[in-house]
């Protein structure tokens, strides 16, 4: 954890004027609930935390990077100085965003020209005009990892109040991402069952037709379909849909679904 008592440069900010207009918690409520989908709601939280945590003096750059099982690494910005960036280092499997998820800790680098740890990240982050970053770590209880990265042009850009409002905004923030995780994961939820109620509302109703076409029991008429599916290579609801079309032309049978 850094120290917050970390003594700034002359000149720099000690207590800044940040964006107050709107408790930042209630701005991140709003973005889960307007949001279409995870990727929005990183971009609009990156948008927001470089909006609250920049200073008169020293205008930030954020970017988010989350990470998923079996998803590849999704990054996000407040610009696209701080996407490319989040990306950058995540091509590089490593820097100090990537460390800061890693050891889920707060990382500082206080001047990127005498940083010597990371030195393929420090050299394009200075190409980009970087001086300084301040990388922290969202708690997402186990659910994924996703770290939040403050780049600012200046060195020395981040003091001890400058690193303890952003360590606040970081907890509202991982509250407000683990919220979206979870509506994202009960829309697929929902997706998915869907899609099987449809399908399986398709099978049925082809299974009707051949048990009326060919007299026979339920249990014969699944075979029928089951062996044409397997015959051809085909999925069987595609299958029962070619059915259908044959009898009445219309194979769009979606049930109507009370959510």
């Amino acid at each position: 954890m850094i120290d917050p008592q970390w003594d700034a440069a002359p000149g720099a900010s000690t207590a800044p004027a940040r964006n107050r207009r709107q408790d930042p918690c209630i701005t991140l409520q709003e973005l889960v609930l307007d949001s279409s989908d995870v990727m929005e709601f990183l971009a609009a939280l990156a948008g927001v935390a470089a909006a609250v945590l920049s200073t008169i003096t020293n205008t930030l750059s954020c970017g988010v990077t989350l990470r998923r099982r079996k998803r590849s690494p999704a990054a996000a910005g407040s610009d696209e100085r701080g996407r490319v960036l989040e990306e950058l280092q995540n091509d590089l499997h490593d820097g100090p965003s990537l460390t800061a998820l890693r050891d889920d800790d707060v990382i500082l680098v206080p001047d990127t020209g005498g940083e010597n740890r990371w030195r393929d990240s420090m050299d394009a982050l200075r190409r980009n005009g970087i001086r300084s970053i301040l990388a922290v770590p969202l708690d997402l209880a186990g659910e994924a990892e996703a770290v939040m990265s403050l780049y600012s042009t200046k060195p020395l850009g981040f003091s001890g109040p400058d690193i303890t409002a952003a360590e606040a905004f970081a907890d509202s923030a991982a509250k407000s991402l683990r919220l979206a995780l979870r509506i994202a994961h009960l829309r697929h939820a929902r997706n998915d069952l869907t899609a099987a109620m449809q399908s399986r509302s398709t099978i049925d109703t082809a299974v009707g037709i051949v048990m009326a076409q060919n007299r026979c029991s339920r249990d014969t008429a699944v075979k029928v379909l089951t062996r044409a599916s397997n015959s051809r290579n085909v999925k069987l609801r595609d299958i029962a849909a070619q059915v259908i079309a044959s009898v009445s032309g219309e194979t769009d049978l979606a049930p109507y679904f009370d959510e």
